[in-house]
This record gives structure tokens, C-alpha cells and sequence, in this order.
């Protein structure tokens, strides 16, 4: 036998083709990873002003024509709406400008991000520093101080996804990666709501009375967690039940280099470039890492649009690996094709 015909034989067209995407998703994890986290900036971070009408235009004015555009600057009445707005994750930070004298009041939340609180304290001083003014800051929403650069919601979220993928991926290639046929389907479903459950509450508990890194509702984390666990199985079993093994991938692709780092994990949103800035709020990481901050410091406001995010992947994964097994032919159940000229029962 010729070295030709080893290799044939070692490496079949199929493992070739599987290696070729790997090697794809390897480029294609350190495009994403190195593209949206190697230059951080804020571009038009939603930003409050609450200033004397007589300089107000003026200082709007001055905050949007920042070089690089780093603020979307709005006025707001007073300073209480100032404070609402920010706990209600309208807007990241507040200037509070102080008509009796020269010291300003920057009002930001680092429990949304210490890089973000840091960033917009840094460019209101230098921009009160050109009119002799000087600012203090307010952190309305601080991250706990077990909670370092604001990142443990994200790295619990990112648990949960990595638990939701490899769950689904042992239920799919199990047993020599069977079809799922309907009652097979039904099963791993159910075995995937399951360890949701206990996932989310198992993270919860970590993140909480072990850990002490968030503050929040314990509840209210846990069943966040058993959502982004659920939502992230369902999808690879989905994906795995369209195009099988190859779904796997693509649940990596999904999940891990594109929602990862477009997640507002490390940065937040405002921060990264603007694809994955466009991206993150749809995917299962940058949904559940917002719920997951609002719930451990905003009071769990504004989390609707997240939840429903969660759960629509959640509902299209259960559908569509549900839909899908129905439809299976006998055949693609038993790797066999029916007799020539016989019909296969239902």
C-alpha cells in the first residue's frame, strides 16, 4: 500500500472536511475575539446632561463634538431624572452641571461595566477642565467589590452557554449519534429542560452564597439561568437535527465566537465596534449578561427585551428539533433504505 493510500485511509474526505472547519472556526474565533476587544473606544454612549438653560445648548453642543464621537448626549430636566434614567439602563452616565459653583457631578454605574463608569469620568474631568471646572464622580449602581471590572455576570452567563452546547452536544452524538425520532427528540428535550434547571440554580448559588461575587435575587438569577442553559441546548440540538454533526460547529460559531465577545462582557456594548455592538443584544451571551447585571444592580429593570431574546431562541430550538424529528423518514432512523418496490410503514 502507497503513502497516498494510508493517508486515504487515516484521513477520510469526511474527517477532512470536518478538520477544514475546525480549522475555519479557529480562524474565525480569533477574528472575532481580537476584532472586538483590541481597540475599545466609546462611540455615542446614550449620556445625560442636566445643566442652567443659559449654557445648556452650549455644552450639548461641545459633548457631541467630542473627537471619535464618544457621547450621545441628551438633557434631562434635573438630576433626579438624571438618576432614573441611569438605574432604568436608559442612558450609561449623567453630567450634573452646578449653576453655585465650579464643582460638577458625573453620576455612572459600575455595576453596567467599571470600564464604561471609568471611561465617561475620565472624558467629563477633561472636558471640565477646559472651563476651570472640576468634577466628582457618583456611582449609583457600584459593583460589588467581590465583583472586579464588573465581569462576573458575564463570565456566569458564559458558564451557563458553555453548559448549554456541550449538554446538548452528548445528548446528539450519543449512542452512535441516532436521529432523534419524535419520542427520541421529546426525551432530550426534556433531559435538557432538566439539567437547565439544575444549572441555573448550581450557577446561581456559585455566583451568590459561595462566591458572595453578586448581589440580586438568587431566584431571579437561578431562572435566568435555567432560560439561557435551555435556550443555548435547544439551538444545538436544532442545529445538530438540520445538518448533524456539522451543527455542532455552528452552535460554537453562534454562541462562543460571535456572542462571546460581542456580549458587553469585558466592554460594554457602547464600547466594542460597531457589527459586534449590532449583534451582541440578539444572541444568547449579550442577552443573558445584560439580564444578569439589571438583576444584580439595577433592580431588574429593563429586561424584558433580553428575556424575549432567551426565549425566542429557546422556542425556535424546541421547534424546529421537534419539527424536524417528525418529519423523519424510517430510513434516516436506521441508516437503512427500505427494499426496492416496498412501502415504508408510517
Amino acid at each position: 500500500m502507497t503513502f497516498v493510500d494510508e493517508v486515504k485511509n487515516a484521513v477520510t474526505p469526511r474527517a477532512a472536511l470536518l478538520v477544514i472547519g475546525v480549522l475555519g472556526l479557529q480562524l474565525l474565533f480569533i477574528a472575532s475575539y481580537v476584532g472586538a476587544l483590541h481597540k475599545p473606544k466609546p462611540t455615542d454612549v446614550p449620556f445625560g446632561v442636566v445643566a442652567p438653560r443659559q449654557i445648556s445648548a452650549q455644552l450639548l453642543t461641545e459633548l457631541k463634538n467630542l473627537p471619535g464621537g464618544p457621547l450621545d448626549p441628551r438633557t434631562l430636566a434635573d438630576a433626579a431624572t438624571a438618576r432614573e434614567q441611569i438605574l432604568d439602563r436608559k442612558i450609561d452616565g449623567a453630567l450634573i452641571v452646578n449653576p453655585k459653583g465650579t464643582t460638577d457631578t458625573v453620576l455612572v454605574a459600575s455595576g453596567g461595566g467599571t470600564s464604561m463608569a471609568t471611561t465617561l469620568t475620565k472624558i467629563v474631568t477633561e472636558v471640565d477642565r477646559t472651563q476651570q471646572r472640576t468634577v466628582r464622580a457618583v456611582d449609583l449602581a457600584p459593583a460589588s467589590g467581590q465583583d472586579f471590572n464588573g465581569i462576573s455576570s458575564f463570565y456566569l452567563v458564559v458558564g451557563w452557554c458553555v453548559g448549554g452546547y456541550l449538554c446538548a452536544s452528548i445528548l446528539a452524538i450519543s449512542a452512535g449519534a441516532k436521529p432523534a425520532n419524535r419520542q427520541r427528540a421529546v426525551i432530550r428535550t426534556g433531559v435538557m429542560a432538566l439539567y437547565s434547571i439544575v444549572g441555573g440554580i448550581g450557577g446561581a448559588i456559585i455566583i451568590g452564597p459561595i462566591l458572595g461575587a453578586l448581589p440580586g435575587s438568587f431566584w431571579g438569577l437561578s431562572g435566568l439561568g435555567a432560560l439561557t442553559v435551555f435556550a443555548v441546548g435547544m439551538i444545538t440540538l436544532a442545529l445538530q437535527a438540520l445538518t448533524g454533526i456539522v451543527g455542532i460547529g455552528l452552535a460554537v460559531l453562534i454562541v462562543v465566537i460571535a456572542g462571546n465577545p460581542s456580549a458587553g462582557g469585558a466592554y460594554p456594548l457602547p464600547m466594542l465596534p460597531d457589527f459586534w455592538r449590532a449583534i451582541g443584544p440578539a444572541l444568547p451571551p449579550g442577552a443573558g449578561t445584560w439580564v444578569a447585571r439589571s438583576i444584580a444592580y439595577f433592580r431588574g429593570n429593563a429586561v424584558t427585551g433580553s428575556l424575549l431574546v432567551l426565549s425566542a431562541w429557546a422556542v425556535v430550538g424546541t421547534a424546529i428539533t421537534l419539527l424536524v424529528a417528525t418529519r423523519r423518514k424510517p430510513e434516516e432512523l436506521t441508516g437503512e433504505r427500505p427494499p426496492f418496490g416496498s412501502t415504508p410503514l408510517p
